[in-house]
């Protein structure tokens, strides 16, 4: 893509204008392209900088500081791990006492950024011979990493003691980028990474947190991981890299730290938890806990008990502390009918409705649009949670709990 064309900033110019620039503003930015070119900057150079200078604002959320001084693609950008997540994968390698590290298919390098910090000696391969160039610059500041333009399936992996891969799953063309679904279409392909691990050797590699559950290698430890309640990925750990005793696990980051839950059975080998009706409090689990099919262990303990055996949602008794659910309290259950939801919002005076649902095809945007309209500005804010219970539709009155 043009927008992605580094060139002008790899040059003494470019790469001082970028780094003069102040906080990126889109609503600044039109003015200040033509106060640079006025000020003799060629028109590539500026486009190229306000470009970096956009990506690295955006980029804050998943780097912090270090995004001032890296460089960007719009589709790495979109992949590259954030670095409390590569802190976790490199220190999967110092624990297993792997020095030599390839990085194989390294993109932007956040995760080479995080093993040279942990002094592992690394070697970040990308194919793509611009993400390659802004990979460079991202890793100057550390002797013992290297990049390679390369292609990942060419590299001779028996001169490392570990190997991290996190294959592309974007395509990009002249409208943007679009994510690929099918593993063996990644760059590279699952079925790589597997014949890896197959001849033994140490593999670490990021997926995405929606692969399913039967297309999980049989021989690996496989941990979903959420931040701030967004799922980002699931990483697939191989021989060295796997934890005994560990077959799935969810690793939930906030604001508060990181708590993991973790199951040694498969998928469908987990614990049966009870199932009881709507009442006490509701916990809606994480993301990284639904997609590891750790729901029933979160349920047993609380304490509590499944809506329905199909439906991630636990009601408990008591209110108990958990960093792998949010908590509401209950406080009625009605019947999942339009008519008389939007009669009770009325008669309640609600005008701010928070609708959460599973288990049931209904739009929570439209939903709420139709219960609101004509019940007039009321004051009051509620949630709904729309959900089954056996074969019935209710909507269940919650409030929220703060943490």
């Amino acid at each position: 893509m043009a927008t992605d064309n580094l060139a002008p900033i790899l040059t003494p110019e470019g790469w001082e204008l970028l780094n003069s620039l102040g906080p990126y503003s889109e609503a600044e930015s039109l003015r200040l392209s033509e106060q640079l070119r006025t000020a003799g900057h060629s028109p590539d150079v500026v486009s190229a900088a306000l470009t970096q200078s956009r990506l690295r604002a955006k980029a804050r959320a998943k780097f912090g500081p270090f995004a001032e001084r890296m460089l960007f693609t719009t589709a790495g950008l979109e992949q590259a791990t954030r670095l409390k997540v590569a802190a976790r994968h490199a220190q999967r390698f110092v624990d297993a006492s792997l020095v030599r590290v390839a990085d194989l298919g390294c993109g932007l390098g956040a995760d080479s950024m995080a093993l040279a910090t942990l002094d592992r000696k690394v070697t970040a391969v990308e194919r793509d011979e611009t993400t390659a160039a802004a990979a460079t610059m991202n890793l100057l500041p550390w002797s013992n990493a290297t990049v390679v333009n390369a292609d990942a399936e060419s590299v001779d992996v028996a001169a490392y003691d570990g190997v991290w891969l996190d294959p592309a799953r974007r395509s990009t063309s002249s409208s943007g980028t679009t994510r690929i679904f099918d593993p063996e279409a990644f760059s590279p392909p699952l079925s790589f990474v597997e014949k890896l691990a197959d001849g033994g050797t140490a593999v670490g590699v990021k997926m995405g947190p929606g692969m399913p559950h039967e297309a999980v290698p049989a021989n690996c430890e496989a941990q979903w991981v959420s931040v701030d309640g967004d799922v980002t990925e699931v990483s697939l750990w191989f021989n060295a890299l796997r934890r005994p005793g560990v077959r799935r696990a969810a690793l939930v980051i906030s604001a508060h730290g990181a708590a993991e839950l973790t199951s040694a059975g498969d998928f469908d080998g987990g614990p049966d938890a009870p199932i009881g009706p709507a009442e006490g409090y509701l916990y809606e689990p994480d993301g990284a806990v639904i997609r590891a099919a750790l729901v029933a262990d979160v349920a047993l303990e609380l304490g509590g008990h499944l809506l329905d055996p199909r439906i991630a949602y636990i009601c408990a008794p008591t209110l108990l502390p958990t960093p792998f659910a949010r908590a509401y309290r209950v406080i009625e259950v009605r019947p999942y009918h339009l008519k008389s939801l939007k009669a009770w919002v009325r008669a309640e005076g609600i005008g701010v409705l928070d609708i959460k649902k599973r288990g049931t095809a209904v739009t929570p945007e439209e939903v709420r649009r139709q219960l609101l309209m004509g019940s007039g500005k009321g004051k009051k804010k509620a949630t709904l949670v729309l959900t089954r219970i056996g074969e019935d539709r209710v909507a269940i009155v919650v409030e929220p709990v703060l943490p």
